[in-house]
């Protein structure tokens, strides 16, 4: 059974350009790196760096990457054909926000089980593009945490 605690990984340049990958089991639903802690140990820098890795191939802590905890956290209702992979009466899961800098868009290794397809969009039309609202806003938030150096 799946941990109802996750990340969030917008990866992006500093340009703000926003990596979003296809669901491989939901064609059109576009998103950032996500994916649930695999033990109550695991900490959640460990977490995003591990999901970067698997979805993407990337190295979160490559020279040049910066993988930055935002310290914001979205809590949501899970969707309903993903309940199945939690313990009965999980409804909702915690879901923690990083960003991950990389010096320059590239293509990236998808995990075919997880992803069909990519795409780098300018942060304003990433947020459009994603199903989920809290994708949406975390991405909307970019440019704030780009700013401050986040």
């Amino acid at each position: 059974m799946k941990i109802p605690q996750s990340v969030l990984v917008v990866i992006h340049t500093p340009a703000l350009q926003v990596l979003l990958i296809e669901r491989a089991d939901a064609p059109g639903f576009w998103q950032s790196v996500t994916g649930s802690r695999d033990s109550v140990d695991e900490t959640f820098e460990a977490t995003a760096a591990r999901e970067v890795w698997e979805e993407t191939g990337l190295d979160a802590h490559a020279p040049g990457h910066v993988l930055t905890d935002w310290g914001l956290e979205n809590v949501y209702e899970i969707y309903p054909q993903w309940l199945h992979r939690y313990a009965p009466g999980v409804t909702h899961n915690t879901e923690h926000l990083f960003g991950l800098c990389i010096p320059r868009a590239v293509r990236v290794a998808l995990s075919p089980r997880e992803h069909r397809d990519q795409i780098w969009l300018p942060w304003a039309e990433a947020a459009e593009r994603c199903f989920s609202p809290s994708n949406a806003e975390a991405i909307s938030w970019l440019p704030r945490f780009a700013l401050s150096g986040h």
